[in-house]
């Protein structure tokens, strides 16, 4: 049985308590909301703390609001993914982001899990996410203790993939992340959350908490069409080894503003802006579809470092923004639909 290593557990009451505990405590601290992911992670000892500070307890970081259709909504970060998927607003204003939670894991981890540790969750890696005794076994590797990225030995970076299945969605909707940190509160877009790092793959500071995502009203429903597509070994449980998230704009007509977000295939949720920028002016028929898939896959870095060879993996970012853009365009999406759905 693997066991969490000794650490002292505080309950903040407010957003500005956690901050302050971080900030005071310095790497030896560390927040936690629902635990799904840094609690493994400290039994394998991937990560350690000294001081773990809870979120759960501070109630401004829960809830969603609002159902008016003219404003942006805010899911806080504390928000259960399980509450965020039977969300009636989240439903019926951002259906594929709801999609999207939807495909998280199993049941009992999205009543456990929130909307903000899964927008911040770690990269993940084959020679990483083991126990102690196998990465010490072969030696540690980059992203621990060790000086080789074993996936690609001569490269000088890490190269652990992103694992977020919430984080793609959010990013092709456009959504902002809400930070707070010793300075006070800041907004960035979602995409500039991430940095293409392995190992520092969130470009927040150590003492910068994540309280709430606002997702824009002009990326609703009413306004856009979009899809998410995931990819994994089985319909449950598993991480993502491809998720492909796609947001169009207006609802009918030739196309004024898209976003292709590719997940799994890189450090960091991967923007394909050529893509997207080859279907502003066009119809979405066979042939623009097609090319924005082709454009997609020239984006996605798929390395050696989870489930299913690399090189089918990067077929299948091509099979799947074309069936994530047909069905976003109406269309037949051509291929077997992904088993994540609502209930």
């Amino acid at each position: 049985m693997l066991r969490l290593p000794p650490f002292e557990l505080r309950r903040a009451s407010t957003a500005a308590e956690a901050v302050a505990v971080l900030a005071g405590e310095g790497p030896a601290a560390r927040a936690v909301a629902g635990g799904t992911d840094l609690w493994p992670n400290m039994k394998r000892r991937h990560q350690s703390a000294r001081v773990v500070v809870s979120l759960m307890t501070i109630p401004e970081l829960r809830g969603i609001s609002n159902g008016d259709p003219a404003r942006d909504v805010r899911l806080g970060a504390t928000t259960l993914l399980a509450d965020v998927e039977r969300s009636d607003t989240v439903r019926r204003r951002f259906p594929s982001l709801a999609r999207a939670v939807a495909s998280i894991s199993s049941p009992p981890l999205r009543n456990m899990g929130t909307i903000g540790g899964n927008v911040c969750v770690d990269t993940r890696c084959t020679y990483y996410n083991q126990t102690e005794p196998w990465r010490r076994s072969i030696d540690y590797c980059m992203k621990e203790a060790g000086t080789v990225c074993w996936v690609a030995p001569s490269s000088p970076r890490c190269w652990a993939h992103s694992a977020s299945d919430a984080a793609p969605m959010l990013t092709a909707l456009g959504a902002r992340v809400v930070l707070l940190g010793p300075e006070g509160e800041r907004e960035l877009p979602m995409a500039s959350l991430y940095r293409d790092d392995g190992i520092d793959y969130l470009a927040k500071r150590p003492d910068d908490l994540v309280t709430a995502l606002l997702v824009p009203s002009a990326a609703d429903a009413g306004h856009c069409r979009s899809a998410f597509w995931k990819l994994r070994r089985r319909g449950s449980i598993d991480f993502a080894v491809l998720s492909v998230a796609v947001a169009l704009w207006p609802l009918q007509g030739p196309v004024e503003r898209a976003s292709i977000v590719l997940g799994a295939v890189g450090s960091r949720p991967v923007v394909a802006e050529d893509a997207a920028k080859v279907l502003v002016g066009r119809t979405l028929d066979d042939d623009a579809i097609v090319e924005a898939a082709r454009l997609a896959r020239q984006a996605a870095t798929p390395m050696d470092n989870t489930d299913f060879q690399a090189q089918w993996r990067g077929q299948m970012v091509e099979r799947y923004t074309v069936a994530a853009l047909r069905e976003a365009a109406g269309m037949d999406p051509g291929v077997a639909s992904p088993r994540h759905r609502l209930m």
